[in-house]
């Protein structure tokens, strides 16, 4: 297995007593396998827990606590009739321990299944072929991503497990079913299970566990060494306490896990200190660009990773494993009055940051995006050298390397669920002079890029993608480009605006002919950074070997997280809405265009221009809205604000008729088919086609509500959920969302905001979802 692959989506519940296993034996009686005893005691296992270790008074102890029923110090006391083994040794100990097990396991119950609870997996794999020949069908390589300083049974504690990680690495030899039993094991404990690969396990725990214990360890020895010790204790702050705690873990046991992994810890510390020596050589020559390049992709990238972690996903390996039980709970009803500002636009966000790390100079940002994708793209710039500064309330600022100054970045680039970043992160990056890869979250690696890396490809990219031109996509770096003239079978800005980016790396002229106009962002921002680009009818054209020139960019609210309010504001009655600094493009106000030939009564003021960008604010007051034949020449204007306008449709008088839409299938969901879906289970009347879908409101002008609730899934489509959560205004019953993690990807504060024009939407996680269910069944 190359990659790690989530198993289950969000911690279980803490419930053991369904655990099929008669008889639990652990070998090894300490902080990890009493506090699995105790997991398991507190979740109301019903079979036998027994242990065996070499201090019988820790056996005593486990006994005395009621953690464990049983043990003895011989293994063969323990072992007959044992169907579930864990290994909890250290391990340079399992050589010892899997040859007594070896030797006696004929004792133990048939369908025996064998598990440890290792730091490094390639030596204990190792230790088992050794013993039994080859690697047992029935042993799963585990490691609990949990711990403590303390050690000792004593120490035991029975919520260590939970809402932490356990990682399986199985390989092709392991039985499903036995791989079935230990995650069952850790599950009940309320762990989440992640599988990788032996060799990625230790590769990522060489660099997220040992290399900081190791650290941690070499710096406490070396300042007590130091004959003004008692002075540095003494006056060390917060920071040296938090950081040096580790080092009081069991030293023993920390000797073992760097021999046994010693190859990967070992490179791990020569990257750690070829990143010292950098960050010593700008101090030393007082670099303070360096300096604050080195710094502040430190700090931003640990606030970046820390909001995966504490929000929305776990990231193992470029991998994520999203939240999907969040759920939104709307009440039917409600009002939209009031005054209020969305976040910046997506796409304007995502290309200031791009095109600000290509210029020559400082690029200052305001009203930058600060959700997720925007996130990524910062991240993955700051990754490959570029100095950026905040976000803080909005505000960016990007220190250009030049065209031609991107570094190599140390792995693969994380885009999370920006089909965007990819799209135009690989015609970038196809002109430059080193290797990438770019990969991203679940949803992502679903969604085709065969669209970018075919015309890339006859610009002269090489670039390798995973089967059906999927990510990741593997772009190899020094490849002569050359100018193409290219007629795009469909109509995409995120394809032209990848060839265009690449095109500023080709040789000769760049011509992009699209079907129907798409959104312009980037050609207006290259224009603004001074990189000339012309326009005539349907095509654009660049010529490459030009530069950019920094400048301000001051980034509209996104037309597309306002169209959720403009809607609902033109559904509800007596509803009055302004929306302020809203982008309205020529190319983005297909939505505006079309809720005003439904009859939505919009009044735009206050337009004028920033960075290029035409902004204006929206004033929506409620007017009866009726059905129509949606223009065909529209479409391509509103092709991601269709999720909303499906739910205006269920709300107007008669039928809304929607075809040239084929492009919604590849979202990030097939949205015509999961809005249809939604709206089959509220009760509204569609019928869907392959590229459109027909919908009958159910307005009469009572203002009544037009259908029923019930309960919806967004397949973790941000669009999706926030279309269902303004459907609630009209709505009979309360409608329950399901997946709606992702909704911070392109809305942060999207619930705040919605709350405060007057919906009442209440999020939940999946621990309150369940209990919410079991209050309602009982």
């Amino acid at each position: 297995m190359a990659s790690s692959r989530p198993q289950s989506a969000t911690p279980s519940v803490p419930d053991a007593s369904r655990l099929g296993e008669p008889q639990l034996l652990i070998l090894g009686l300490g902080l990890i396998g009493g506090s699995l005893a105790a997991a398991l005691k507190a979740g109301g296992f019903a079979g036998t827990i027994l242990a065996c270790d070499r201090d019988a008074d820790e056996i005593a102890r486990g006994i005395e606590m009621g953690i464990i029923d049983g043990g003895d110090t011989d293994l063969t006391a323990v072992l007959p009739g044992s169907s579930l083994v864990v290994l909890a040794v250290p391990v340079l100990a399992m050589d010892a321990v899997m040859g007594a097990l070896a030797a006696g396991l004929h004792m133990s119950d048939a369908e025996v299944v064998i598990t440890d609870v290792g730091s490094t997996k390639a030596a204990i794999r190792d230790a088992a072929e050794r013993i039994f020949g080859e690697l047992p069908a029935n042993l799963v390589l585990g490691h609990p991503i949990a711990g403590s300083e303390k050690s000792g049974v004593s120490a035991s504690n029975p919520t260590l497990y939970r809402q932490h990680k356990v990682i399986m690495t199985p390989d092709e030899r392991t039985a499903p079913e036995a791989l079935s039993r230990v995650r069952a094991l850790w599950q009940s404990c309320g762990a989440t299970v992640l599988e990788m690969s032996v060799e990625r396990h230790d590769q990522v725990l060489a660099r997220t566990s040992h290399l900081p214990h190791l650290l941690a360890f070499s710096l406490v020895d070396t300042l007590a060494r130091q004959d003004e010790r008692l002075e540095i204790f003494r006056y060390a702050a917060g920071g040296f306490r938090d950081f040096t705690r580790i080092a009081g873990s069991d030293p023993v046991m920390w000797r073992d896990i760097f021999t046994a992994n010693r190859d990967a810890v070992l490179q791990a510390l020569d990257d750690f200190e070829g990143g010292v020596a950098r960050l010593r050589r700008a101090v030393e020559e007082g670099d303070g660009d360096a300096m604050l390049g080195i710094l502040d992709r430190a700090s931003h990238a640990r606030q970046y990773f820390d909001t995966l972690l504490n929000q929305t996903s776990y990231q193992a390996g470029y991998q994520t494993m999203q939240d999907n039980s969040m759920r939104y709970r709307v009440s039917p009803g409600g009002s939209v009055a009031g005054r209020i500002r969305v976040p910046g636009d997506k796409s304007v966000s995502h290309r200031s940051i791009m095109l600000g790390a290509l210029a020559e100079g400082v690029t200052e940002v305001k009203g930058f995006l600060e959700g997720e994708d925007s996130l990524a793209t910062l991240q993955a710039f700051r990754e490959m050298g570029v100095a950026i500064e905040g976000p803080h309330q909005g505000r960016v600022t990007i220190h250009g390397v030049g065209m031609h100054g991107l570094k190599a970045p140390a792995g693969p680039i994380y885009v999370g669920n920006s089909g965007t970043a990819m799209r135009l992160f690989t015609g970038l990056l196809a002109g430059q002079a080193f290797d990438s890869e770019l990969t991203g979250d679940a949803s992502l690696t679903k969604r085709p890029m065969g669209r970018v890396a075919d015309p890339l490809r006859l610009m002269g990219a090489k670039i390798d993608t995973a089967e059906g031109g999927r990510p990741p996509l593997k772009i190899h770096g020094g490849q002569p480009l050359k100018g193409i003239d290219y007629a795009m079978p469909m109509a995409s800005a995120q394809v032209k605006s990848c060839l265009l980016l690449a095109g500023m790396y080709a040789e000769g002229e760049t011509r992009v002919k699209e079907p129907a106009p798409t959104r312009d962002h980037t050609e207006r921002m290259l224009n603004g950074f001074g990189y000339p680009v012309e326009r005539e009818g349907d095509t654009a054209w660049l010529n490459g070997g030009g530069s950019l020139s920094a400048g301000p960019i001051d980034v509209p609210s996104d037309i597309s997280s306002a169209t959720f309010f403009l809607v609902a504001a033109a559904i509800t009655p007596g509803a009055d809405l302004t929306l302020e600094h809203v982008g309205i493009n020529p190319t983005r106000i297909g939505v505006i265009n079309i809720l005003k030939l439904m009859g939505a009564d919009l009044e735009l003021s206050q337009q004028h221009e920033v960075g290029g960008e035409p902004v204006a604010d929206i004033r929506v007051r409620y007017a009866p809205l009726k059905g129509i034949d949606i223009p065909v020449d529209q479409v391509p204007l509103a092709i991601d604000e269709f999720p909303a306008l499906f739910i205006a449709a269920a709300n107007a008088q008669g039928r809304t008729r929607l075809r040239g839409a084929e492009e919604l299938r590849v979202k990030e969901s097939d949205r015509i088919q999961a809005m249809a879906d939604g709206l089959d289970i509220l009760g509204v009347e569609n019928t869907v086609v392959a590229d459109g879908i027909d919908i009958v409101g159910g307005d009469n002008g009572s203002g009544a509500p037009n259908y029923g609730g019930g309960h919806v899934d967004s397949l973790g489509d941000h669009r999706i959920a926030m279309a269902f959560a303004i459907a609630g205004l009209r709505a009979r019953d309360e409608i329950v969302i399901d997946d709606c993690a992702n909704v911070a990807t392109s809305f942060p504060g999207f619930v705040e905001l919605a709350r405060r024009v007057g919906l009442t939407v209440v999020p939940e996680s999946g621990a309150e979802s369940v209990a919410c269910e079991q209050q309602e069944d009982a």
